[in-house]
């Protein structure tokens, strides 16, 4: 079966492009090794093709959010380390030396969890700015008996690391530096996507990678480095010609006043193309520009076509809602989100495709 077989929208994943950002990262690090996050369904991309590309290019340690996620990759690679950010959680600390899961210890009650438990691997997250999860510095020197655990990693995370000149960075790096030396562990981590573009005095001994793999700018003052990874496209399912004043969709929000080509789409928010898009979002059939006209509805999108050619329509025509011409961080801004948020919320409706070209 090909693309767009039994759906209206299609997410193709460049597995080729995945590997070139994954070296276009490594070679950034100084001595540090790299780390792949692949929470929340490998960002929605698939935790199975996207881990298992990764390993192929060498990486051996993987971040996930939760257990089931853990116990899930733990299935698709059973050789390499496995974090669990969200920790030990009660009742699930014998689920994680089952499946050999790491977690990243978040607070004095997840210590006290995870006593029994103590000569297992475990990481240690404290808190040097986020005030989110982790330890606090106080808390850290309430702790008398953690050299009896087996603490793997410690760990931290940056709060503005997208500015490299914020001096938040810089109080933070600074701290970590700090609380690391009073507390035995056999790794440091500090620098997530962002965080890789400080500089060496951040990268320490393991640098988490998430949406950079994914082929978002961790870095939106500068250009993008990294390799485009997604491609959506959705089909049209009817073009109707509007010659007299007329409006478009729900709440009548946009207003045809001269002859104009509307073309339905099939795909809306329940597919996770965001209901924020209307009438401020743009696609694109191969070079032409066409807006998105009147609201996203649940599950159709409705855009002009009118200065498309109409050689251009076929029953095979697609509609790029993220491509070449509009990346995905082009159209967070116009749905006023994060890259992060449209790309995780691609939902299930929308058919994967997995590209293994070469990088």
């Amino acid at each position: 079966m090909g693309i767009f077989a039994n759906t209206g929208a299609s997410l193709t994943i460049d597995l080729a492009a995945l590997g070139k950002n994954y070296r276009t990262l490594t070679n950034e690090l100084s001595s540090a090794e790299l780390a792949a996050v692949v929470k929340a369904n490998a960002y929605g991309l698939g935790i199975k093709e996207v881990a298992t590309a990764l390993s192929n290019l060498g990486c051996i340690n993987f971040f996930v959010a939760t257990i089931d996620e853990g116990i899930e990759l733990r299935q698709i690679l059973p050789n390499v380390k496995i974090y669990i950010f969200h920790g030990v959680l009660p009742g699930t600390a014998d689920e994680l030396v089952n499946n050999s899961l790491i977690p990243v210890l978040n607070s004095l009650e997840q210590i006290e969890n995870w006593l029994p438990y103590a000569e297992y691997a475990a990481a240690l997250h404290i808190d040097t700015g986020m005030s989110r999860l982790g330890l606090t510095p106080q808390e850290c020197a309430q702790i008398q008996y953690l050299p009896s655990y087996n603490i793997d990693l410690i760990m931290s995370h940056l709060s503005c690391a997208e500015d490299k000149n914020h001096p938040k960075n810089r109080e933070q790096v600074s701290l970590f530096e700090k609380l690391r030396k009073s507390i035995p562990s056999n790794y440091a981590s500090l620098a997530a996507s962002s965080g890789i573009f400080l500089g060496p005095n951040f990268h320490f001994d393991l640098c988490r990678a998430g949406v950079s793999l994914y082929g978002i700018n961790p870095t939106p003052l500068f250009q993008n480095p990294f390799a485009q990874v997604v491609r959506l496209r959705a089909k049209i399912l009817q073009i109707r010609s509007v010659d007299t004043p007329q409006t478009v969709g729900y709440g009548a929000t946009h207003r045809v006043r001269k002859p104009t080509k509307i073309a339905t789409l099939a795909i809306g928010y329940a597919d996770g193309y965001m209901r924020s898009l209307g009438n401020s979002g743009v696609a694109f059939i191969e070079d032409y520009k066409v807006p998105v006209v009147g609201h996203v509805s649940m599950d159709l999108t409705t855009v002009d076509v009118t200065n498309v050619p109409d050689t251009l329509f076929s029953s095979k025509t697609t509609v790029d809602l993220i491509g070449p011409n509009n990346p995905i961080d082009q159209i967070a801004r116009q749905a006023g989100t994060i890259s992060y948020e449209l790309l995780t919320g691609l939902g299930d409706r929308v058919e994967r495709h997995y590209h293994y070209g070469e990088g």
